[in-house]
This record gives structure tokens, sequence and C-alpha cells, in this order.
């Protein structure tokens, strides 16, 4: 090969190399590594970019996860085959979080001594700033209206530019939480022409606090059986808040109940029935909604500690009042999903439960295995047919006499 084709191969061979995609490529991480710029000359501020870097990388594979899951639900009609990927995706935005919350643990390595040493560099810069937390809220369905404001001002007033017209645009959109909401509005058997559950429970829960009032007025001893009686009647008046529409929606305004009415009974009625197949991943949707709603006021609350431990009870960079303001964050005004924790105090024993009439209970099963067994049968003939030429019958003979289930 002469000289001149030899530098021509090379040239080729070397561009050809230029263009192959790379781990490094892939990951952008001449990007990623030159993205730590500290602005001191402390050895701790690399720490603090890094591990503050990565909890916003970890905040947008969530808004990620979360924004698939409420694409799923905006359907009018769920498909049951998704659900389990809704089940998937919120544990793995738990898991996520648990990491987040982790990692305080790395950044208390760093004295709070050694954090003075490079503070002042900050500027103004402070988490509250963090728009993609903000977003997160937002998307989980933090009510704007239960916000503790920062210097009696909206929290978008902290934002400017684009960042700001997202976090708007985003408020006007359905939150996880409203999306949650409607799907359980829909939960097979609470048609008043159906099954008709909640009116099935009132009457369960009245009969058995009547029952119950019946055994403490037997009682012997007079002050056993007026503290019994005292209590049943406070356990009434617990159950008639969700069993009168109008209590409940006084609630609802309140901002002590997150969901409509309608779609608190349908998650009563997921977790009272949650052994029926069809509910057993309905059920592992809310407690998993559950877990991140803790694990969010665990972020919140471990953040607000190390916070503390750092700089006390000062000002914060961004002009907040620091450890106060975030020790206020920790409540129940910003659990998103409140209402499933609460769900736990109108349970009722087994014995009192509403009894499944036949056709409720085969809703609740496996409601496709026919359906599937049907299809499958079908399948096996259809293929006979095509390969070696035998004529399927014209109905399966497994085939569903009820179809109206």
């Amino acid at each position: 090969m002469s000289r001149n084709l030899q530098l021509q191969k090379d040239l080729h061979d070397s561009h050809k190399a230029s263009n192959e995609l790379t781990y490094s490529k892939y990951l952008a991480l001449d990007k990623v590594l030159n993205a730590q710029s500290r602005q001191s000359n402390k050895h701790d501020e690399m720490l603090f970019i890094t591990i503050h870097q990565t909890y916003e990388i970890w905040f947008k594979q969530i808004l990620f996860e979360i924004t698939s899951i409420r694409e799923i639900l905006a359907a009018e009609y769920v498909d049951e085959h998704n659900m389990l990927v809704i089940v998937s995706r919120l544990n793995r935005v738990w898991e996520i979080l648990k990491i987040l919350t982790n990692q305080f643990v790395v950044l208390e390595t760093m004295t709070s001594h050694d954090f003075l040493g490079f503070r002042d560099s900050l500027g103004t810069s402070s988490g509250f700033q963090s728009y993609q937390f903000r977003l997160l809220e937002i998307y989980l369905g933090v009510k704007n209206e239960l916000r503790i404001q920062r210097e009696n001002k909206s929290f978008l007033e902290f934002f400017e530019g684009n960042e700001k017209q997202v976090l708007q645009d985003a408020m006007k959109d359905e939150s996880l939480l409203t999306r949650i909401e409607k799907w359980l509005e829909r939960t097979p058997g609470l048609e008043e022409n159906g099954f008709n559950f909640f009116t099935k429970f009132k009457k369960n829960v009245e009969r058995m606090i009547d029952h119950k009032l019946t055994q403490a007025r037997e009682m012997p001893d007079k002050e056993r059986r007026e503290r019994e009686i005292e209590s049943m009647e406070k356990e009434r008046n617990h159950f008639l808040n969700v069993f009168d529409e109008n209590l409940y929606n006084k609630q609802l305004k309140a901002g002590s109940k997150r969901i409509s009415h309608k779609a608190f009974q349908g998650a009563l009625m997921i977790f009272l029935f949650r052994r029926e197949p069809r509910f057993h991943t309905p059920f592992q949707i809310l407690n998993t909604l559950m877990n991140i709603d803790e694990q969010v006021i665990k972020f919140r609350y471990d953040h607000t500690q190390m916070v503390h431990r750092m700089v006390g009870t000062k000002q914060g960079t961004g002009g907040s009042s620091g450890y106060l303001y975030l020790r206020a964050t920790c409540g129940d005004r910003y659990k998103v999903f409140l209402d499933f924790n609460n769900l736990s105090s109108y349970l009722i024993p087994p014995s009192w439960i509403p009894a499944l009439t036949d056709s409720m209970r085969r809703t609740l099963s496996t409601y496709d295995d026919m359906n599937y067994l049907e299809t499958s049968v079908n399948d096996v003939l259809q293929l006979n047919n095509d390969v070696f030429g035998v004529t399927p019958p014209k109905e399966c003979p497994f085939k569903r006499q009820d179809s109206a289930v």
C-alpha cells in the first residue's frame, strides 16, 4: 500500500473511531465531570456540590417516572396490564427517595465548622430554589393553599424565567393525586345500581355500633359501662364525618381531606377487600403511595436535622428562617396521600364487612382468567388450522356464558 493510501486509511479509521459511541460519550462525562465548580478553595465544598448535583439528577429521574405514571392514569379506562407497570415505577420512586435520604449521612461527614469555611461563597443560593423539588411537589399533588409561605410570598415569587413558567404550567395540569382520585372513583362495586358498597358498609357499621352499645349497657360495672358507651358514641360520630357527604366536603374544603368522597369510598373498598384478586394490585398502588409520602417526609425531616446540625437556627442563605422554616414543612400539610393512612381508622372487623354477592365476587376474581383461557384455546385451535389444516369449531368449548362480567 502506498504511503498516501495508508494516510487516507489512517485518517478514515481515526474519523470512524471519533464517531463511535463510547461509555464517556454516552454518559456525556466530559460535561458531567466538569460541572463541579467550587467558589472557594475549601476541600469540603466539592462534597457539597457533588451531593446536591446528585440530588438534582435523581429528582429528574423521579419526575420522569411520575410523568409516565400520570400519563397511564390519564386514560378514561386504565388497562389492567398497566397496573403492574405503575406499581413497578412507584416502587422505583420509593427506592430512589430512600437513597436521597441516606445521602445526608455522607454530607454529615462534613462538620459544621467545615461548612462555615465556604458558606459565604454560596451567596444567596439556597435549596429552596431547587425548581425540580418544587416541581416534584406539584407533580405529586401538594396543595398550594397548604404550603407554608416564605416572607408572606408564594414560592413562585422566588423563581423567574423558564423555571417559573414550567412551575406555573405544572400547577394547571392534573397531579398524580388527582389522577389517582379519578381512578379510585371508578372502583367496581361503588355503583348505586350495582353492589352499592358504601350503603352496605354504612348499614353494617351502624349495626356493629348498636351491637356494641347493647353489650356496653349490660355491663355490671357502672364506670366501665359509661366509659364504653361514651367510646361507642365517639366512634359513631367519627364514622358520621365520612358517612355524611356534606360533612366530608367541609373537611375537604378545609384541607383535612385530600380526595373526593367517592374516591374515599373506592380506596376504603380496596382496603377492605384487598384479598380479592382484582384488588391485589390497586392495594399495592395505594400502599406504595403511602410509602412514598412517608419517605418524602423522612427526607424533609433528615434535611431539617442536618441543617440544624450545620447552622443551628441561623438564617438560611436564601433569606429564609432556615431550620425553623424547614421544620414547619415536616407536618401533615405536606403529606399528599394522607387520606390513605387515615383509612385505618375506618376499617372494621371481618365479620362486619359487607358480604360480596356472587356477581361482585366474580367481578373481583381474576376477572380475565376465563377470557385468557378462551383466547388461549382459540389461539391453539387457530394454530392447528394454520399449520395442520384442522378446522377449529365455531365456538370455543370453554367460552364463558356470563358475558356481563
